[in-house]
C-alpha cells in the first residue's frame, strides 16, 4: 500500500469516529464501544475496496455489506455519508423523531444499507443467501459481513457457515470484530469462544487474523482472501472495544454508554491530535501483533 493511500484510509477511519461521536454527543448516549472497533474495517471497505456507487446504491453489480452487528449502524452511517450516499446533515438526526437513521441498520430508509440488521446471529445467514443468489444470477459481486464476537454465541452463525462452505461461496468474506467484550461482560466471562479462527477454519473457511486497528493489514488480508482457493473467507479482526476513544476505552463496560457533548468533543480533539502526530489509529499506538 502506498503511503498516501494508507494516510487517506487512516483519515477516513478517524472521520468515521468523529462523525459518530458527534451523533452520540448530541443524543447523550450510544453504542460507542462496538462502533469504534469497526471504524477501521469500514474505512478500508468504503475507502475504495468495495465496488459501490453512491449515485446508484441499489446497482445490481455492486458489492454488498451486511452489518450483522446492527447496533453499530452509526459507524456505518458515518462511512456512507462520508462516501456521499446521503447528506452529512442526516447524521445529526440519528435516532430522533422523523429521522431516516434509526439506531440499528435499516435498509428501508438508508441509501447504501443492504439489509436490516439488529437481531444478532441473523445477518450472516442473510449475507450467505445474498452471495448464493448473486452466483445463481451470474454476478461476480463480493459480499462482506461484519459479525460481533459476542454474536458467535448464536448457533445460527455456524449453521450459516456450514452452508457457505457447502456451496463454496468464494466471493463471501466474513469479518469477526474480536474486541473481547459483549453487552454484559468480557467474552471469557459470558461464554469463552476459545479459538475463533480455528472454528471458522473447521467449518471450511479460508481464515486469517488481522490487526483490526491497522488499515494496511486489513487491506492486505482482504486482497489475500480474494486470491485464495475456492472457499468462503473469514478475517478475524484483533481489536479493542472503544478503540481510539479514551473515555470509552477506560470503561470496563463500554457496550452502550451515556456520554456528554463535552466528552465527545474532547475525544474528537484527541483523535485529531493523534492523527497529526502519526500515531492513530494504527499499530504505533497498540504495538505490533
Amino acid at each position: 500500500m502506498l503511503d498516501n493511500q494508507r494516510e487517506l484510509l487512516e483519515r477516513m477511519s478517524a472521520d468515521i469516529r468523529i462523525q459518530f461521536l458527534k451523533m452520540f454527543g448530541k443524543l447523550g448516549f450510544g453504542h460507542v464501544g462496538g462502533c469504534a472497533s469497526i471504524a477501521d474495517v469500514l474505512a478500508v471497505l468504503y475507502g475504495g475496496m468495495m465496488r459501490v456507487d453512491p449515485a446508484n446504491p441499489a446497482a445490481q453489480d455492486r458489492d454488498w455489506l451486511v452489518l450483522s452487528k446492527g447496533h453499530a449502524a452509526p459507524a456505518l452511517y458515518a462511512a456512507l455519508a462520508l462516501r456521499g450516499f446521503f447528506p452529512m446533515e442526516w447524521l445529526a438526526t440519528l435516532n430522533m423523531p422523523g429521522t431516516k437513521l434509526p439506531s440499528h441498520a435499516d435498509a428501508r430508509t438508508v441509501p447504501g444499507i443492504d439489509f436490516c440488521t439488529g437481531s444478532l446471529g441473523q445477518g450472516i445467514s442473510a449475507a450467505v443467501g445474498i452471495c448464493l443468489a448473486n452466483r445463481l444470477k451470474g454476478q461476480s459481486s463480493w459480499v462482506y459481513c461484519i459479525l460481533g464476537d459476542g454474536e458467535l454465541n448464536e448457533g445460527q452463525v455456524f449453521e450459516a457457515c456450514g452452508t457457505a462452505a457447502h456451496y463454496g461461496l468464494d466471493h463471501f468474506i466474513c469479518f469477526v470484530d474480536w474486541n473481547k467484550k459483549q453487552l454484559d461482560g468480557t467474552l471469557a466471562q459470558v461464554q469463552n469462544p476459545v479459538d475463533i479462527a480455528g472454528k471458522f477454519k473447521a467449518f471450511g473457511f479460508d481464515t486469517q487474523m488481522a490487526r483490526g486497528y491497522d488499515v494496511e493489514d486489513i487491506h492486505a488480508c482482504i486482497l489475500r482472501a480474494k486470491d485464495a482457493p475456492d472457499a468462503p473467507h473469514c478475517i478475524v479482526l484483533d481489536t479493542y472495544k472503544g478503540l481510539g476513544i479514551d473515555f470509552a476505552e477506560e470503561q470496563e463496560h463500554n457496550h452502550h454508554l451515556v456520554c456528554s457533548a463535552e466528552q465527545c468533543a474532547a475525544a474528537i480533539e484527541e483523535i485529531e491530535r493523534r492523527l497529526k502526530e502519526g500515531c492513530y489509529p494504527g499499530g504505533m499506538r497498540y504495538g505490533k501483533a
